[in-house]
C-alpha cells in the first residue's frame, strides 16, 4: 500500500515556508512546509545553565544517508547516528520512508555501506537502519535530554544540502523546550504532529534530518528533525530568527532500541513492509480510501482494483482513510495473503484474496 506516505522534505532555491521537516529531495522538487506555525508553549526552563560554555565541535557517530525512492522517481539525502557499532544507525522515519534503495556512508571510517530498514515509528519519526556488512564502527555517546535547559550551548551536526563528505557543523543555544509542531503535506493534505521537542536557534537545514544536537561534552541529546519557516537554505546568511527542533534523546533511544530487540507496536513496525500497490486518498464524498493510482505489477493490479474505486475493508477491518489503511498494512508484512473489499466508482461491491508484495517503508 500504501505508497500513499507523506513527503515531508526537499531542495528549494525560495525560503522554506512555516515548519518543514530536515529531508531532502532531489533538486526541482519542493519542501514540503507546515500548514500551522508551530505551537509555542511556556518555556518549561527559566535559567540558562551553560551560558558561556564552548561548542563542542563534531563527534564520532554520523552516518551520511541516501535513498533512491523508485515509486517517486526520486533521490533524498538525511543524517542518521551510529548506536551500536554493529552497524545500527538512528535517524527521522521521514528520511527513509518511501526509500526502495538506502545508503549509509559512516563518516569516522569513510566507507559506504548498502542499508536495510529494521525497524520505524511513523508517529514519533523514528527509524532503524543496519549498514549491511559494517561492524566495529564508533559509536555516538548519549546524553539525557532530561537535563537539558535554555540557554544551554548546542551544536548540530549532519548532511546539510545533502552533498555528503564532512559533516557541516553549526552551533547555537537551546532556546526553548517541549515544543510541539504540527507539519502538513500539500500533496495530500495530510499533518503530522510532533511534541516534546527540543528548540535550537542553531541553524540547521535540509539535510540535516537525524543528526545529533550536542551538549557542551559532545553527547547526543536529541536527533535533528524540523526546521521553521525562516531559513533560507540557499542564501549567504542565516535568519536570526531561525528555529530548529530535535527529539530529546531519551525517547530517540527508547524506540530505537525497542526496534533493535524486534518488538512491535501499534505504532513501531518491525522488518520489511507490505505492499498492495496503490496510491490512495481520502475523500469526504466517498467512505474508504480512495485509490488515485495502482501501480503497475503490484498485487493491486492482478488483483484488478480499478483507479476510482474506494477501499473499504482490509484483511477483515473497515478502511475508513486512507491513513487507516496506510495503518492497518503496517500490521503485516510481505507474503501475507488478506482479503481486500473494495467499491467501483459505479457502486458495485468487489472482493479478492491478495497475497501482498514487499514494498518500501512508510
Amino acid at each position: 500500500m500504501s505508497e500513499d506516505s507523506v513527503r515531508r522534505g526537499a531542495r528549494t532555491a525560495v525560503p522554506i515556508l512555516l515548519v518543514t521537516l530536515l529531508s531532502l529531495v532531489a533538486p526541482g522538487c519542493r519542501i514540503m512546509e507546515s500548514g500551522a506555525t508551530p505551537d509555542v508553549p511556556p518555556p518549561v526552563s527559566a535559567e540558562p545553565t551553560t551560558k558561556n560554555a564552548k561548542p563542542s565541535g563534531r563527534r564520532p557517530g554520523v552516518v551520511n544517508i541516501e535513498t533512491e525512492q523508485d515509486l517517486r522517481g526520486t533521490r533524498a539525502a538525511g543524517t542518521g547516528i551510529v548506536f551500536h557499532p554493529s552497524g545500527l544507525v538512528l535517524t527521522n522515519n521521514h528520511v527513509i520512508k518511501g526509500a526502495t534503495r538506502i545508503e549509509g556512508t559512516d563518516t569516522d571510517n569513510r566507507r559506504t555501506y548498502t542499508a536495510q530498514v529494521v525497524g520505524y515509528d511513523r508517529a514519533d519519526d523514528i527509524a532503524v537502519i543496519r549498514l549491511r556488512g559494517a561492524s566495529g564502527l564508533k559509536s555516538a555517546v548519549f546524553a539525557s535530554g532530561s537535563a537539558v535547559n535554555i540557554g544551554d550551548t548546542v551544536t548540530a551536526v549532519g548532511n546539510a544540502g545533502g552533498k555528503g563528505g564532512k559533516p557541516r557543523v553549526v552551533t547555537g543555544k537551546v532556546t526553548a523546550l517541549e515544543q510541539a509542531v504540527t507539519a502538513r503535506d500539500d500533496s495530500n493534505g495530510t499533518t503530522e504532529r510532533l511534541t516534546g521537542l527540543i528548540e535550537t536557534n542553531a541553524p540547521i537545514k535540509p539535510g540535516d534530518s537525524g543528526g545529533p544536537l550536542l551538549n557542551t561534552d559532545g553527547k547526543v541529546i536529541g536527533i535533528n528533525t524540523a526546521a521553521s519557516a525562516d531559513l533560507s537554505t540557499d542564501g549567504p546568511k542565516e535568519r536570526k530568527d531561525h528555529r530548529g527542533y530535535a527529539i530529546p534523546s531519551d525517547r530517540a533511544l527508547a524506540i530505537a532500541r525497542q526496534i533493535q530487540r524486534g518488538e512491535a507496536s501499534t505504532t513501531v513496525h518491525i522488518g520489511r513492509t507490505a505492499m498492495l500497490g496503490v496510491k490512495v486518498r481520502s475523500n469526504r464524498n466517498t467512505s474508504g480510501a480512495l485509490v488515485a493510482e495502482v501501480v503497475p505489477g503490484t498485487p493491486a493490479e492482478t488483483a484488478g482494483i480499478p483507479v476510482g474505486a474506494a477501499i473499504i475493508t482490509f484483511a477483515g477491518r473497515a478502511v475508513d482513510s486512507a491513513d487507516s489503511l496506510t495503518t492497518l498494512m503496517l500490521a503485516h508484512h510481505p507474503g501475507d495473503v488478506v482479503q481486500v473489499q473494495w467499491t467501483t466508482a459505479q457502486g458495485a461491491r468487489m472482493s479478492a484474496n491478495v497475497r501482498l508484495a514487499e514494498g518500501p517503508s512508510q
